[in-house]
């Protein structure tokens, strides 16, 4: 079994910044790509940002420029950085990671964390 523990969401103003944490913990056998979602109201999940394993990252056009995606694996941890942000910012963040486990590879998922730009 696989956890993901996400920390950093909440209210900021137009501008300001936030950064969200993600801690993997369980039965690990290595870490490939780890990332973040969100989803919107009405809206589908869409990528934010990702990076593998040896730290190259993907950014979504819509946050180049202002987000960073980084990652800690002593930590099993990922992070964003979010500056400059947006109304269209506003949307519930999910960290997503690729797990190597005992009996193959699985996707797993965060509960969510609330991020709402608003003045």
């Amino acid at each position: 079994q696989v956890q993901l523990v996400e920390s950093g969401g909440g209210l900021v103003q137009p501008g300001g910044s936030l950064r969200l944490s993600c801690a993997a913990s369980g039965s690990i056998f290595s870490l490939n790509a780890m990332g973040w979602y969100r989803q919107a109201p009405g809206k589908e999940r869409e990528l934010v940002a990702d990076i593998t394993s040896g730290g190259s990252p993907n950014y979504a056009d819509s946050v180049k420029g202002r987000f960073t995606v980084s990652r800690d694996n002593a930590k099993n941890t990922v992070y964003l950085q979010m500056n400059s942000l947006k109304s269209e910012d506003t949307a519930v963040y999910y960290c997503h990671a690729r797990v190597s486990l005992s009996w193959g590879t699985g996707d797993y998922w965060g509960q969510g964390t609330q991020v709402t730009v608003s003045s």
